[in-house]
């Protein structure tokens, strides 16, 4: 974008540009069509590089890759390249070549094989300061490269990019049977490819209907959807001047509809935090008539056309869906026109191309599946085949490449289909997930409560989300010996809303029937009202989950505080729930807050023995969750000093 001086500025949404030090390598810049030219929302690290040089991206392998993942909306606007070479104005222009030559390659189809005059950002890592710097391209051309030293970090980027523009979400199944000749396998493949071309083209079809309607339940007033078909569509522009389409449009045709008028109409933009909380959501539908009306009456004709040699029926079952990103004010017909269709059209040929080698062996199960990871702006689509278990080896590798492109840690699980995004229901709905026989559950009870603990104390605690299990749930009466099966399902419920795990959390009897199968307790434990303790825990956690745990053995209840520097760093590294111990009491921790130099120190207690119903505020004043010290201001011994203790600390599985 041009400031007021007439110079390019760059402006950075990311909260921070991936950068692996001391490590050659190439990151694509993301942008957006609606968006100023020199406007970064993410980096996409370059993974399929040429054999002979790691800094030479193979942009066919590239271009495949990002057309999946990126939403229509979205584009490559640029390179970084971190290097150590100090020439950097040379290295922007190869970084520039590279992001021109994958964007040919991405929008190639779409704008007649060539980008035009739009300009590109080179970005080098600078390795004497450790600083990224910018250079802009001149009219498309890389060897009329000019620096920028104008560069504004967005501090409240979710709201630049929610504010301004919309998703866009389509669905279509197809369903599409094909007959082949027993003697000529190589048919199959010629039919497919054929009969899916066949189906790109008839999606820009005039009997194509597409019905718009909002998926914004926070609306108070339902606008009724929209119909356009296909002779209203313009197939014809494209997206490389979004803002001058945009104007045109509504200059030429002011009857035709913008995306906004789907969008909340509220100037309440204080509250963005992430997609799927602040982006407003429009659901496109298509239709297609299939029969023809004839120019005279006549009566139906069926005609048969016997196989001449042995025949075989496949269906191929096509699941499309895609998201696409649309700036609020584009006319909806140019939406549909210029995101919808492309976007199906790329998936379908994704599809193609990953269903045909294995056509006639084994018939992949693909479906595309949106995830919002943290630090990401915008949505990404995988397409996962649903043939192989999320933990067979093949997946995980395909998961640990998508985390290494993204720049997303190793050892979180953020990119399994329990983490897709789900815009087919609403929040109300998807809160009720939540839920354990039709009963909501209470969440992270714990947030709000200010510690009055340790004194110059650093408080460290749990990470993620949590259910609060306690006594007399679910019309259960386990009062008087179940608090350890209370804490269980809570740290199980941890497991499950960080998606570690996808099962339910286990009923009493489920965890016993664990315990039974693992040979830990004879026939007679099942149905009993026998107390567990943290041993019996772990063995569950691990034949469940398949959770490691470590134990911390405590003689005393007065060598508890001694723990606090290593539940600190539990809390630091792992932040799982700890379950605690001893005697006949079992407690569920979720945070120490430590005073390293005077050994002052204070715990977060989340007690299963609450019997009342789920009120936070009943909950809250009761003491029932809250800091705990070890001894209060009246002397009294919050840990028994005559009881030993046994703290089980489930480890965070390191996964993807």
């Amino acid at each position: 974008m041009d400031n007021e001086n007439g110079k390019s500025s760059i402006r950075v949404l990311c909260r921070r540009l991936v950068i692996i030090k001391n490590e050659p390598g190439l990151q694509w810049l993301i942008g957006s069509h609606f968006f100023p030219p020199f406007t970064i929302l993410s980096t996409f690290r370059c993974i399929h590089t040429l054999p002979s040089n790691p800094l030479s991206p193979d942009h066919s392998k590239e271009s495949d890759d990002l057309r999946t993942l990126l939403p229509r909306g979205f584009t490559v606007i640029g390179a970084l390249i971190v290097g150590n070479n100090l020439n950097l104005e040379r290295i922007a222009g190869e970084a520039i070549d590279a992001s021109r030559k994958l964007r040919e390659f991405l929008e190639g189809d779409d704008n007649g094989g060539k980008l035009g005059d739009q300009s590109l950002i080179g970005a080098v890592l600078d390795s004497n300061v450790g600083e990224v710097r910018f250079f802009v391209s001149r009219s498309g051309n890389s060897s009329k490269i000019g620096a920028v030293s104008d560069v504004v970090y967005e501090e409240n980027a979710e709201k630049y990019v929610w504010e301004r523009g919309c998703m866009l979400r389509c669905e279509l199944p197809i369903k599409l049977p094909l007959y082949y000749s027993v003697n000529s396998l190589k048919d199959a493949e010629n039919f497919c490819l054929q009969a899916t071309d066949a189906i790109a083209a008839k999606l820009r079809d005039p009997q194509v209907t597409y019905i718009v309607e909002t998926l914004n339940e926070s609306l108070t007033e339902v606008p009724r959807p929209v119909i356009l078909r296909g002779v209203e569509l313009d197939f014809q522009t494209n997206l490389s001047n979004a803002w001058q389409l945009i104007k045109t449009a509504q200059e030429s045709d002011a009857k035709s509809l913008p995306c906004s008028y789907f969008c909340s109409k509220s100037n309440d933009n204080s509250s963005f935090t992430s997609m799927e909380e602040s982006a407003d959501k429009i659901q496109v539908t298509i239709l297609l008539n299939r029969s023809g009306n004839p120019s005279k009456s006549a009566a139906p004709i069926a005609k048969f056309f016997p196989a001449l040699e042995d025949a075989k029926l496949l269906v191929v079952d096509y699941k499309l869906e895609v998201l696409c990103y649309s700036a609020k004010d584009l006319p909806l017909s140019y939406a549909a026109s210029k995101l919808i269709i492309p976007g199906l059209v790329d998936q379908l040929c994704t599809m193609k191309n990953t269903i045909l080698p294995y056509l006639l062996t084994h018939h992949p199960q693909l479906h595309p599946y949106h995830f919002s990871p943290p630090g990401i702006l915008h949505p990404i689509t995988v397409v996962y085949e649903l043939n192989y278990g999320e933990t067979e080896i093949k997946q995980v590798e395909i998961r640990k490449s998508l985390h290494l492109r993204l720049g997303l840690p190793f050892d979180r699980p953020l990119l399994r289909i329990a983490n897709a995004i789900n815009l087919s229901i609403t929040k109300d709905s998807a809160r009720s997930n939540s839920t354990r026989r039709g009963s909501p559950l209470l969440k992270d009870v714990h947030l709000g409560i200010p510690s009055s603990g340790a004194s110059g104390g650093l408080v460290s605690l749990i990470q993620g989300s949590y259910e609060y299990h306690h006594y007399l749930q679910d019309g259960f009466d386990d009062s008087g010996w179940g608090c350890a099966y209370r804490s269980l399902q809570t740290i199980i419920s941890w497991f499950r809303l960080q998606h570690y795990a996808s099962i339910d959390v286990p009923s009493h009897r489920e965890i016993q029937q664990s315990l039974v199968e693992i040979g830990d307790k004879d026939p007679s434990f099942m149905g009993s009202r026998e107390w567990i303790g943290a041993i019996e825990l772990s063995f569950v956690l691990d034949k469940l989950l398949g959770v490691s745990c470590k134990v911390i053995n405590v003689r005393s209840g007065a060598e508890l505080p001694e723990k606090c520097r290593e539940l600190a760093l539990h809390f630091e590294n792992q932040g799982t729930p700890v379950m605690i111990g001893g005697g006949v009491l079992a407690y569920t921790l979720l945070g120490v807050d430590y005073n390293e130099a005077s050994g002052d120190c204070a715990f977060l207690i989340l007690d299963p023995h609450y019997t009342g119903n789920d009120e936070l505020k009943k909950i809250v004043n009761g003491g029932w969750v809250g800091w705990k010290k070890a001894v209060d201001s009246k002397g009294k011994h919050f840990f028994l000093h005559d009881k030993f203790y046994n703290l089980l600390l489930p480890q965070r599985p390191n996964m993807v």
